[in-house]
């Protein structure tokens, strides 16, 4: 797995991050949001789950909520409890907070995933980085999606018009859309597209209004990566019975007892697999490597992002355009494809 370096933010060469007790090795998830969006904080959960189980590690998961301003305070009980020797937490929004905190309890050592701290400010020597290429997934999907809107599928129309509903305009949230229009762009040589953002992870009604207002301006498929917020864009899918994409996790196969109806309007999902992601790192800890004071970006070639390919997909995918989208994967690993990112 290569090292990510990132201009000056890379670190090159740390002293070694801070023992680990192996035999007692204890783990909180911080979670800047609650569970339950069937997204990215339950697949991060997913692997705390399996650290626990697969790996017998001693595991805690703490749901701050979405108030911002409670984050600082109960991330940083957590770090003053003395209890764990590795904090997990995710998203840009809490860099500023793991770089301070890395600095003020240099015992412990966090991994921050899709998130990065600027190691040439902070030295952050018992930080790991986990980055994702999720342009790469979202390439595939855009190719899919766009592919649909030229064959003759039901619940999409004769336009070639596509939707995107983000939860926030930042990189990392445009960097989905940026890869979507380039796969649906080497598909339809000129696709209209509606690309909106909720300025919230967690509001569901929010995702379904602007949903319907792009399923209404004639959108075939909304690719909804919102988090919670996206759990709107899914039902108006259902209830307009037009198509949706899921995000970060394989959202049909989530819906598939609790809500068939959404479940098989979701036509693909690209995948973060955070939970892989995580498990991996600490297995990685556990075997004695020190994966501390560097990030890494793990994409395609990694198993990291991916797309969903299920019973929902083939009723609506053909066999071909599986085949097409299974080369195009193998050719942006190797370097054929450049998919180009909003980084």
């Amino acid at each position: 797995m290569k090292k990510l370096v990132v201009s000056a933010c890379a670190a090159v060469a740390f002293l070694a991050s801070p023992a680990l007790a192996q035999d007692t090795l204890s783990v909180a998830f911080f979670v800047n949001g609650t569970l339950g969006d069937k997204s990215f904080f339950d697949s991060a959960q997913r692997g705390m789950v399996r650290l626990n189980e697969d790996l017998g590690l001693v595991t805690r998961t703490v749901e701050a909520g979405h108030d911002p301003t409670r984050w600082e305070s109960a991330l940083v009980d957590l770090a003053d409890s003395g209890e764990y020797d590795v904090i997990v937490t995710g998203t840009f929004t809490m860099v500023s907070y793991v770089e301070a905190l890395s600095q003020e309890y240099p015992e412990i050592n966090f991994v921050l995933f899709d998130g990065i701290v600027n190691y040439g400010k902070c030295g952050c020597e018992n930080v790991h980085s986990i980055l994702f290429k999720q342009n790469e997934g979202a390439y595939l999907a855009g190719v899919l999606a766009a592919t649909l809107t030229t064959e003759a599928t039901e619940s999409l129309n004769s336009e070639q018009t596509l939707g995107f509903v983000g939860g926030m305009e930042i990189p990392v949230i445009q960097d989905f859309f940026v890869g979507y229009r380039a796969g649906a762009e080497s598909v339809l040589s000129d696709p209209t597209f509606l690309e909106q953002y909720a300025n919230h992870f967690g509001d569901p009604a929010i995702g379904k209004e602007m949903a319907l207002a792009q399923y209404g301006q004639g959108a075939d498929i909304v690719f909804a990566v919102a988090g919670g917020t996206g759990q709107g864009v899914l039902e108006a899918a259902a209830e307009q019975g037009r198509l949706a994409i899921g995000v970060d996790s394989d959202q049909s196969a989530i819906f598939a007892e609790s809500n068939p109806e959404i479940s098989n309007r979701i036509v693909t999902s690209v995948m973060k697999n955070v939970d892989n992601t995580l498990v991996s790192a600490f297995e990685r800890i556990l075997a004695g490597e020190d994966i501390f004071g560097f990030a890494e970006a793990q994409g395609l070639e990694t198993g990291g992002v991916g797309l969903a390919i299920n019973d929902v997909t083939r009723q609506y995918v053909s066999d071909e355009t599986l085949a097409h989208i299974e080369d195009l994967s193998s050719r942006i690993v190797d370097g054929k494809v450049d998919v180009p990112t909003a980084f």
